[in-house]
């Protein structure tokens, strides 16, 4: 891989887009748990981000609300993957998205140029206006529509697929009357 995008060409890209953005600094953020008080006042959704491969090495970006629940267990299924899904390593990560861990962002899609990495957008996270996600690193929080995040996605050659992922099975927390 060439030298990952920074922050500042990824914004020149929005604007070639016409994509409007807003980024706020903040201090890094490596988990939803630490975000939690930062995003209380920024409207929106919020993005946790899954950098997944499957049996066969296929890889997978999958963006979700942050606080859902996703199971990894049935993930499969639904992606069409082979086999259960994994976590990419950090040094995949940084090889296709140019991002670390904690840094996990769809916008890292601009250094995936051999369109690699499958995209899934969570239905849940595109309801919600606008969607925020990190530009390309964790001490700062990006703001998009959801039509243009799905515009940048395609001009970077990655057709996004929108659905509602797995939950996990809900517990039994009554004993069954019969």
């Amino acid at each position: 891989m060439t030298d990952p995008a920074t922050p500042e060409e990824l914004f020149a890209f929005l604007d070639r887009l016409g994509i409007a953005h807003a980024t706020v600094t903040h201090v890094p953020v490596h988990t939803v748990a630490e975000s939690r008080d930062l995003k209380a006042g920024m409207p929106g959704g919020h993005s946790k981000n899954l950098f997944l491969k499957d049996k066969d090495g296929r890889l997978f970006l999958v963006v979700a609300e942050a606080e859902a629940r996703i199971d990894l267990k049935r993930l499969h299924g639904p992606l069409g993957a082979r086999g259960r899904l994994s976590f990419g390593s950090p040094e995949l990560l940084y090889e296709r998205l140019g991002v670390r861990p904690g840094s996990v962002t769809p916008f890292g899609l601009l250094n995936d140029r051999d369109g690699t990495v499958t995209v899934i957008l969570d239905a849940g996270l595109m309801a919600r206006d606008p969607v925020n996600v990190h530009p390309l690193h964790n001490g700062a929080t990006t703001a998009v529509a959801p039509g243009d995040l799905i515009r940048f996605l395609e001009a970077t050659g990655h057709e996004p697929r929108v659905m509602a992922l797995p939950e996990p099975a809900k517990e039994e927390t009554e004993p069954a009357v019969g």
